[in-house]
């Protein structure tokens, strides 16, 4: 199998052939399609940390080698393909993501409903362009979806296809975590934006969208999925969802702090940016629950609309004076070493173990 540091590039080599099979099937139908199609390709190509791919193969390696994997695609390699398939699920869920948060970037680049936006005004064409962004956005991450099903299962198209060795079909258990894992995160973002709309600002609220939106479907279930594909039996599969919670939650944590006072140009969004989109966050739910009258009305009339440098470091203020970072960072670090603490007795090999505890670290200690 390959050592985790090559999976990215590896994954990247089966999208990019994807991609390349698909450009003629969509600009046959007709040249602005292929437009939607090569924006889906520049977004999944550009930037992504192939995080979730990572603990898909991780979790493959934990059984050991009961069922033996070969290593590229074109040898049948459905750990690959699976992957592969996770990132078209990751970009759906962005450029989705991005509509209802009304972001103008990601990556540090115009996000997809700006891009087709934009597009629209430099062609001249008549309506809102605003409208027509926002659509071509929906039906992009809604192919993304549908392409990720494909990969998944092995309906390639034929110029990937036509080959002497066909794709091997998932087992219907890992069809079953997908299954799962698909539902999680569309329940999650639903109750994400159910909760921005109601103003819930209760930590169990915040807590079961960090929980669906985010761990099951970044950690808990990719590790679930790579184990399944390599035979794991029940109680590891359970175990390394639990793991995968731990370091989801972790994950979460650290990307609300980075929400509000990460650097833009490393995370690639603008500063503040989950106080302008409304983000009812485990921060934000702790800071509420902590702090004294006037500054919960600070951070009260700083959610949801357009901040100003000095608005935004107010509200700072008030997340950190009120404790809440202080109480974020303890969260990230109990979870994590949660995590770390089942990795260390789990029933695998100490390569697999290796990879774990590496992507515990890396998840939970970053900058972006």
């Amino acid at each position: 199998m390959l050592n985790l540091t090559d999976v990215p590039a590896a994954v990247d080599a089966v999208l990019d052939e994807f991609f390349q099979a698909t450009a003629p099937i969509l600009e046959s139908i007709y040249p602005t399609v292929g437009d939607g199609g090569a924006a889906l390709r520049e977004f999944v190509m550009t930037g992504g940390k192939r995080i979730r791919p990572m603990f898909v193969y991780a979790g493959r390696r934990c059984p050991g080698d009961k069922i033996t994997v070969s290593e590229t695609p074109r040898d049948g390699d459905e750990t690959l393909r699976v992957c592969a398939a996770i990132e078209l699920i990751q970009a759906c869920a962005l450029i989705h993501d991005d509509i209802l948060d009304r972001s103008d970037t990601r990556r540090g680049n115009p996000t997809i409903h700006r891009r087709f936006e934009a597009l629209h005004r430099a062609r001249g064409w008549g309506h809102d362009p605003a409208h027509y962004g926002d659509s071509a956005a929906i039906l992009i991450g809604d192919l993304a979806l549908a392409w990720a099903d494909d990969l998944f299962h092995g309906a390639l198209p034929v110029a990937i296809a036509d080959q002497t060795t066909p794709p091997r079909p998932i087992p219907f258990p890992a069809s079953a975590v997908w299954s799962q894992m698909r539902t999680e995160v569309l329940a999650g973002q639903f109750l994400d934006i159910t909760n921005e709309a109601s103003g819930d600002e209760s930590t169990t609220a915040a807590e079961r969208v960090m929980t669906y939106k985010t761990a099951a479907y970044t950690v808990a279930r990719p590790l679930e999925l790579g184990a399944t594909l390599g035979g794991a039996d029940e109680n590891m599969r359970r175990e390394l969802h639990g793991i995968g919670i731990d370091l989801g939650v972790a994950f979460q944590l650290r990307d609300d702090l980075l929400g509000v006072f990460g650097d833009p140009a490393e995370t690639g969004k603008p500063s503040g940016d989950d106080l302008v989109a409304g983000k009812r966050t485990a921060l934000l739910a702790v800071a509420l629950r902590s702090a004294d009258d006037a500054a919960r009305s600070v951070l009260r009339e700083s959610i949801g609309r357009t901040l100003d440098d000095a608005e935004i470091a107010a509200a700072r203020g008030v997340l950190v004076d009120s404790g809440a970072v202080a109480e974020i960072e303890r969260q990230i670090a109990v979870r994590r070493d949660a995590g770390l603490a089942r990795i260390d007795v789990l029933d695998c090999d100490e390569s697999a173990r290796a990879d774990l505890c590496a992507l515990a670290h890396r998840i939970t200690d970053r900058s972006r």
